[in-house]
């Protein structure tokens, strides 16, 4: 069921740590759904069309960066914004993220602020 604001984000990471992690920053200001891998995270952006995806970079059998390659080739899905959210944090990694299409990128360990900052602005 969704909230009363109609807000959607969609969490993609195979690491269920880190889910619960991001679900407890959020809270309940937005519908929240989860996934543990990019072919559950596209076919679920197909069906739900979040306002926002979370997108975790290292996943087994489809990354994060295969899976918005995924995401922004599909008519249905190529104007969701996605947030890479990763542990890999040198420049080069964020930067690769920008070129794959996403519109900012969360680091891992989260914090707290940084992540709402980032969901507020992009919503």
């Amino acid at each position: 069921m969704r909230k009363e604001n109609n807000k959607s984000i969609l969490i993609v990471d195979d690491d269920m740590i880190s889910i619960s992690a991001l679900k407890n920053i959020i809270g309940g200001a937005y519908t929240l759904y989860a996934v543990k891998n990019g072919k559950e995270a596209v076919e679920k952006a197909k069906k739900l069309s979040p306002d926002l995806i979370l997108l975790d970079v290292c996943m087994p059998t489809m990354d994060g960066y295969e899976t918005i390659h995924q995401l922004k080739k599909s008519e249905i899905t190529k104007d969701i914004p996605v947030i890479f959210v990763s542990s890999y944090s040198e420049g080069d990694d964020i930067k690769n993220g920008f070129s794959n299409g996403a519109i900012d990128y969360i680091t891992k360990p989260f914090s707290h602020d940084c992540v709402i900052n980032k969901i507020k602005e992009a919503m």
